[in-house]
């Protein structure tokens, strides 16, 4: 196994949010193949945007994209999801709405992950997770009650949540953006700097490679939504459509 310190210092600098990311998210797995533990740690994390942009795609909201995690034909919903992440979906019940089956991917991806911060013994996957979980379901709150919907029938994973943050603020100014586009950056933004009290930095823990590889996460979306000229798709966006109920 490599050596940690020699291992995160030969990673690609990062810049600051709004900058061209160094190298791509199947780039750094591949930079990871020889290390078991590593490579799951940073696949995890890489797994959410995968299921963020294959929700977007079959929303009609994202013509195409390339996985990182999942194949081709899972990413576009040809094949089924992977073993690891159906175990950990519960069972369909009859009557529901067809949107629910996105919020059991979801409850099923926060459970895979927790699961894995336990497993590898990852401090900052065990405080992503949480902030991860009660961010998304703070916004999918929000956007249900402007909808004149329960918010209760679009909460996943409660148990995982963090009483710790306070999400007020940045929910206020996603709230008031002009347009989709700006609440995105308001989004990324708000993790950018989260991660900044997070990241175990200068640690030289395999955490400090999960928080880079979040960081590399938005700066690829960054550059995807404001100079790609796609549709911002986002998890917390799409679980609520407007045109449920």
């Amino acid at each position: 196994m490599l050596d940690r310190h020699y291992f995160l210092t030969s990673l690609p600098a990062l810049g600051d949010l709004g900058t061209e990311a160094p190298m791509g998210l199947a780039e750094l797995l591949e930079h990871l193949d020889g290390s078991w533990s590593r490579h799951e740690l940073v696949s995890t994390i890489f797994l959410l945007v995968d299921l963020v942009h294959r929700e977007g795609y079959l929303a009609g909201e994202v013509e195409e994209f390339d996985p990182a995690v999942l194949s081709v034909q899972q990413g576009y919903g040809e094949q089924p999801l992977p073993e690891s992440l159906l175990e950990f979906m519960a069972p369909e019940e009859s009557g529901q709405q067809s949107g629910i089956l996105a919020d059991r991917v979801w409850e099923a991806y926060f459970r895979l992950a927790d699961a894995r911060a336990k497993s590898l013994n990852s401090r900052f996957l065990a405080q992503w997770v949480p902030f991860e979980v009660s961010l998304r379901n703070a916004l999918v709150t929000a956007r249900a009650k402007r909808l004149g919907l329960e918010p209760a029938n679009y909460i996943v994973a409660r148990d995982l949540s963090t009483a710790n943050e306070d999400f007020e603020p940045v929910l206020a100014e996603w709230a008031s953006a002009p347009n989709p586009l700006v609440g995105q950056q308001v989004l990324l933004r708000f993790r950018w700097d989260w991660l900044s009290w997070h990241d175990a930095w200068y640690s030289f823990r395999d955490d400090e490679l999960a928080a880079y590889a979040c960081r590399l996460v938005l700066l690829q979306e960054w550059m995807r939504i404001t100079t790609g000229g796609a549709k911002p798709a986002a998890a917390e966006a799409a679980a609520v459509n407007e045109s449920t109920g």
